[in-house]
């Protein structure tokens, strides 16, 4: 977080990550939409709108997206912080892969969905967009043998994680979303850097998601 004012609440409330929502000195992890509307007590219908394997098509194509959007990238951008986050264009684009490898070592090992494996930093050998691509070509190849494995399996199973149970539906839900918006930022950097993508993260590779329009968060 870049705010120091934010950090400090954050840290008074307890939470060593984010998103997170409070009320006075109540919070909940803002990780699945069910949590924050039982905290904030809404009336509204939480669960996936997505089937599962609905989901695990929709990730296949983020990924691939991902990975011809991040060979574009030129390396010298890689450097670049993000706007209102202490975050490197390079750890963002690697970060939308890593979100799949948390993912699926908790489905593989079926231990905790643990943050720091969530928000693991590229190796310091991996420097270059060409690099990071080859790293999600190896995750698309893990997704998709995970992905004919488990057909027809169950996803209503709560699984462990780090912010507490949740559904292994919600679970893939939310990595799904996670990689696109992030996948989408990075299509917003390659505009920046005026490089145009063959494919982008488009209306229809969002219908379903819980995301809004908006590519970046704004508050400062």
């Amino acid at each position: 977080m870049a705010d120091p004012d934010g950090a400090a609440q954050l840290r008074a409330l307890g939470s060593r990550s984010l998103p997170v929502v409070s009320r006075g000195s109540e919070y909940v992890f803002a990780q699945v939409i069910k949590d924050v509307v039982e905290f904030l007590e809404l009336d509204e219908d939480t669960a996936p709108e997505l089937s599962a394997d609905e989901l695990k098509t929709r990730y296949a194509r983020i990924l691939d997206i991902a990975i011809e959007q991040t060979r574009l990238m030129p390396d010298d951008a890689l450097t670049r912080e993000l706007p209102n986050r202490p975050r490197s264009w390079l750890v963002l684009l690697h970060h939308v892969f890593q979100v799949p490898v948390a993912f699926l070592d908790m489905e593989d090992t079926g231990e905790e969905l643990s943050y720091e494996n969530m928000v693991g930093p590229p190796p310091d050998d991996m420097k270059t967009s060409a690099q990071i691509a080859e790293f999600g070509e190896s995750v698309r190849a893990r997704f998709n043998a995970w992905a004919d494995r488990t057909k027809g399996e169950s996803f209503d199973v709560e699984v462990p994680t780090y912010f507490g149970g949740a559904s292994r539906h919600e679970m893939l839900e939310r990595a799904v979303w996670h990689s696109t918006q992030h996948a989408r930022q990075v299509g917003s950097l390659l505009e920046q850097v005026n490089v145009s993508a063959d494919r982008s993260i488009s209306a229809d590779d969002i219908a379903g998601l819980p995301l809004t329009e908006a590519v970046w968060d704004t508050s400062s």
